[in-house]
């Protein structure tokens, strides 16, 4: 739930961005800053919450963080002015990373190792879901009601997941032998941390790098109604939420040969849909083969990172989706250069494609020079 109130609350914003912007008085570009505000924010709050908060009981920090973001959201939908909201936003943002970091510990460490990665699967599940649903929902009562409402929705969800986390997470204790600083240094120091990282925003940003105009690729470059494009959004969200599953039952298998696949089959999907975009509907199962294929890396990464994080697990856990917003923000950036440069809408699957296949050949740098270590 907690998931799931994180993933509505990132995307809806993008669903009634007119409205904001009409709310607040600015122009639409304008408000859309509130979105990088957000992003931002994730990759400000992951280091800061998770080293601060490392020495906290993890019970105690999940309840802080989620109701911090119900707090940030409520004085989202109070803003009168687009300073304000920009700034609540930043500050909603802060909690998203760690939270998700602090719930895959607790998850993992509910399970024997065999099943870990499935835990950190169904935490992560959420933030899938909320693109089928959450999203949709989100974006129609914003229309209907007024985007403030968006916001009291997302606030209403935080609720919720602090009480479920109240009534069902078990206690956990406070570990006085924390280093959180020291941790956090060795953490950035090591290479495999940062091959990870990097991997994760250039890998995954390559989806980004399509998603992130998909509307316009569908009705200019597929002829189709912008009435469709609500099905294609649809499409995604399932793709993530059936990826984020296979990447809980890929990762029993190996989690190394798992990203470098997700990787690799991301971008040979990203060139079929580059190829049969023109074709309009063909493209809507192809776009869901590509979020399912591309989503495996969200929870692998995420293991990944723990697994090379030496004590500074809560960070290392977290730090993932720092990576991934920085992936988000990434694609979007790349598939604007080559649209801007007059290339169209349907080369940003080019692009993503070959940011994908660079992530893959990161990480399998990354699995080489590991392997390379170990040996005698």
């Amino acid at each position: 739930m907690g998931g799931f109130a994180i993933g509505t609350t990132e995307f809806m914003t993008m669903g009634v961005l007119p409205q904001i912007a009409e709310g607040l008085g600015v122009p639409e570009p304008q408000a859309a800053h509130s979105i990088s505000a957000y992003a931002l924010g994730v990759v400000v709050g992951v280091p800061v919450l998770s080293i601060f908060g490392a020495r906290l009981p993890r019970k105690g920090l999940l309840l802080a963080l989620m109701g911090a973001y119900g707090l940030f959201n409520i004085l989202s939908g109070l803003a009168t002015s687009y300073e304000f909201f920009t700034l609540a936003r930043f500050f909603d943002g802060m909690p998203h990373g760690a939270y998700f970091g602090v719930a895959s510990l607790v998850a993992a460490g509910l399970v024997s190792s065999e099943y870990r990665g499935r835990a950190v699967a169904g935490v992560m599940i959420g933030l899938s879901v909320a693109n089928v649903v959450g999203v949709p929902a989100a974006t129609w009562m914003g229309q209907t009601f007024g985007w403030r409402s968006t916001y009291f929705l997302a606030a209403a969800i935080s609720l919720l997941a602090v009480i479920l986390v109240m009534v069902f997470v078990p206690r956990t204790p406070r570990d006085p032998d924390v280093k959180a600083l020291a941790e956090a240094r060795d953490f950035f120091r090591r290479g495999q941390v940062w091959l990870t990282m990097i991997a994760g925003a250039v890998g995954f940003g390559g989806m980004f790098a399509v998603y992130s105009y998909i509307a316009t690729t569908v009705t200019d470059v597929g002829g189709l109604p912008a009435s469709t494009v609500p099905l294609f959004m649809l499409s995604f969200g399932l793709g993530m939420t059936v990826g984020t599953w296979l990447a809980g039952e890929l990762a029993r298998w190996s989690i190394a040969k798992s990203l470098v696949l997700g990787s690799a089959g991301s971008a040979a999907v990203m060139l079929i849909f580059w190829l049969v975009i023109p074709g309009g509907w063909w493209a809507l199962p192809v776009l869901f083969a590509m979020t399912a294929i591309g989503s495996i890396l969200v929870t692998n990464l995420q293991l990944r990172l723990m697994d090379v994080a030496g004590d500074a697990v809560t960070l290392g856990a977290a730090m993932n989706h720092a990576a991934l917003n920085v992936a988000n923000a990434l694609g979007a950036w790349m598939g604007g250069v080559v649209i801007a440069a007059g290339l169209g809408y349907r080369t940003p699957a080019l692009a993503g494609a070959a940011m994908a296949l660079t992530g893959a050949a990161i990480l399998l740098f990354a699995f080489h020079r590991e392997r390379s270590a170990k040996r005698p």
